[in-house]
């Protein structure tokens, strides 16, 4: 007998929100490359069903198509969602004994942050001079120097704030921002690199304005401090 046409799944009906998950789940138990008939069997779900549920999450970036296109894998969002959810990465005594040291020379906000999946995730913010928009920065990141060092690393990335972020790290070796969100404050951010020499990370300041726009002295401080940092927590 013909297999009946199952309805059209809305995102209202609890069943298709449960099953879609619970397709997600299939894939991350039984692995990447596993088929769509293997789902249907695994799952007691209707073919038909379980194609229209893969098809949308596809389509939305949950689940990617393995390359010989017989098969499944988690996708980007999956990761992201993980990532959100996972807690914080915290520092080491010998981290924090740096970051602790740079606080006391700098005299200014000092703030550790990991670059996760193109997001700026921050590991340990001054709490004697906290982050002027710690919402803000998860939104819009290249409003902020933290921020802007992934948009110096993008070869594709263009526009003024671009151009502007390239020439400061190419004079100051950090970005800046200069009282761009509030008038007298600014911020600066130093990398933290990897082994290979990859971007992994930051170590900001934030503080006066006008120790933004002439540097110098706080990053004698910032730049040491991020060299014994980056191999502590990349």
């Amino acid at each position: 007998m013909r297999e009946r046409e199952a309805p059209a799944l809305s995102a209202r009906q609890p069943g298709a929100v449960h099953s879609a998950l619970s397709v997600l789940e299939a894939v991350a138990h039984l692995g990447a490359g596993v088929s769509a008939q293997r789902l249907s069997t695994e799952l007691g779900l209707p073919r038909a069903t379980t194609y229209r549920l893969l098809n949308l999450l596809v389509e939305d970036e949950y689940l990617v198509r393995t390359p010989d296109l017989t098969g499944f894998a988690l996708g980007a969002k999956v990761a992201q969602l993980a990532a959100v959810a996972a807690p914080p990465a915290r520092l080491s005594s010998a981290a924090r004994a740096v970051v602790d040291d740079a606080r006391r020379q700098v005299r200014g906000g000092v703030h550790v942050v990991l670059f996760i999946d193109n997001r700026v995730v921050v590991v340990d913010a001054d709490p004697d001079f906290p982050l002027s928009d710690h919402a803000r920065l998860g939104r819009e990141p290249e409003r902020f120097a933290l921020g802007r060092l992934l948009l110096v690393e993008d070869a594709g990335a263009t526009g003024t704030v671009v151009d502007t972020a390239r020439a400061d790290v190419q004079r100051w070796g950090a970005t800046r921002q200069c009282g761009e969100i509030t008038a007298a404050s600014g911020c600066l951010a130093v990398p933290l690199r990897d082994g290979a020499g990859a971007l992994a990370g930051a170590l900001g300041f934030s503080g006066p304005r006008h120790r933004v726009d002439e540097p110098d002295a706080v990053l004698a401080h910032l730049r040491p401090a991020a060299r014994a940092l980056a191999p502590l927590v990349v």
